[in-house]
């Protein structure tokens, strides 16, 4: 029954993100809290929460229940109407969400948010239409999220994306893609985005992801988002928040934005509202940008708008972050994360950088003393697995999973972790990482 199942998916479903040659997927049969297990038995650590987004962990009774009890009393209705698992999401988002945002467009994934997002700012823009994001990006997989994001994703679907988009580069202070070093730099990635928008014009956002995701999570200068929505600001842009994965708890604040004290006009989040236990995407706009709409066309929607089993999710996750402390919990484990973590770089030379907040951390491998990555992007556009690739399959027969960049790690974790499955995580890693070493060049 188990090569059946794992035969059929493999022949009649595609596997994201790769050629489909040489898939062969594991049969998943349950999960709980921090560990999924497969068919035979074999029982594995989620060190990087799928893909940044199962922060409760697996098997959170009160969310389950809410959904539960949602599924029994309205499965659905068109998002045309008004109902109370609708009242009680806003009400329950207002709580959290930061200071400004008081209107929310309720979709099913991150890159739908993203999507709305874009196209809400071109409709109160117009006839500013351009966005400016950086190269090093995630922003979701459909047309205008993909057309967005910075990574070699992009590369395969050119030139067929959406118009408008314009690059800067990012705060990565480790690899500075102008080619200084912070404080001296004077800020030079940031300030660049005031002579782009000047020299663009027409340019009606600025979408970033606060914190850099899987592209490997890279944590800006504490100046640099203040000082860009304040570009934003003097250039009358609009700033929007890509929180898909840092929100939720991820870097011990309820939002990224709110560890610099900054108040977007847009914030998009998914994954975490749900626990990711039913799809959510959302995109949270400013009592402005609602206004306008009150006499402009609102030109978007779609069947699976506001899902009421989605819906029902929101309330409950919140409940359960504060009935846990969830957030000092993650500032505890936070630390303890970033002790081991740069235990493990004192101890490992093919370790160049490990950087993060909260429990959204990254370690990058260099094969030299000259910062020379074991992957490139490069790579992954030509398919190529990277000695990273292959460590975080070794990782995975050991009983840890790892999403893996080129030539990083991103270790992520549910966000309700202790400090003994810590351990295990960084314990594995700290074997298979040796082999990196012995190709280390000098």
């Amino acid at each position: 029954m188990d090569d059946y199942i794992s035969r059929t998916v493999r022949e009649h479903l595609f596997s994201t993100w790769r050629r489909q040659r040489g898939w062969e997927p594991l049969n998943i049969i349950k999960a709980e809290g921090v560990y999924f297990y497969d068919s035979q038995g074999r029982k594995y650590l989620d060190f990087s929460s799928q893909f940044v987004n199962v922060n409760l962990g697996y098997g959170n009774e009160n969310v389950i229940n809410a959904i539960k009890k949602q599924l029994e009393t309205l499965q659905y209705i068109s998002p045309v109407f008004a109902t109370e698992v609708k009242a009680k999401a806003a009400r329950a988002l207002l709580e959290i969400m930061p200071e400004g945002l008081t209107k929310f467009f309720f979709s099913t994934s991150g890159t739908e948010a993203n999507e709305a997002a874009v196209k809400i700012a071109r409709l109160y823009k117009k006839p500013a239409y351009k966005v400016i994001v950086r190269y090093r990006s995630y922003h979701g997989s459909t047309l205008a999220s993909i057309s967005m994001t910075g990574d070699y994703r992009r590369w395969f679907i050119e030139p067929h994306t959406m118009h408008g988009v314009v690059r800067v580069p990012e705060p990565y202070c480790y690899r500075c893609p102008l080619g200084l070093k912070y404080p001296e730099c004077g800020l030079a990635c940031v300030n660049y985005v005031d002579y782009v928008i000047k020299n663009e014009k027409n340019v009606a956002a600025i979408l970033v992801e606060p914190i850099t995701g899987t592209n490997g999570v890279v944590v800006p200068p504490k100046e640099y988002l203040p000082t860009l929505k304040k570009i934003a600001e003097d250039n009358d842009v609009l700033f929007i928040a890509d929180e898909v994965m840092t929100g939720w708890g991820r870097v011990g604040d309820w939002w990224a934005v709110n560890l610099w004290g900054v108040k977007p006009d847009m914030l998009t989040t998914a994954k975490g509202a749900s626990a990711s236990y039913v799809p959510i995407g959302i995109t949270a706009v400013s009592k402005k940008i609602a206004d306008y709409f009150e006499d402009e066309f609102f030109a978007h929607g779609h069947t699976f708008e506001a899902h009421p089993v989605s819906l029902a999710a929101i309330p409950a996750v919140i409940e359960e972050y504060r009935r846990l402390d969830l957030l000092s919990h993650v500032r505890a484990m936070g630390e303890y994360l970033s002790k081991r973590l740069e235990e493990l770089k004192e101890r490992h030379k093919s370790i160049g950088d490990v950087r993060g907040v909260g429990l959204f951390w990254a370690i990058e491998f260099i094969k030299d003393s000259r910062k020379t990555p074991f992957g490139t992007y490069e790579d992954k556009y030509r398919g190529v697995a990277t000695p990273v690739d292959k460590l975080a399959a070794e990782l995975l027969s050991m009983g840890v999973y790892v999403f893996s960049g080129p030539s990083w790690f991103i270790i992520a974790p549910p966000l309700v972790i202790t400090r003994e499955q810590i351990d295990e995580g960084i314990d594995k890693i700290d074997q298979v990482v040796k082999k990196l070493d012995e190709q280390y060049q000098g």
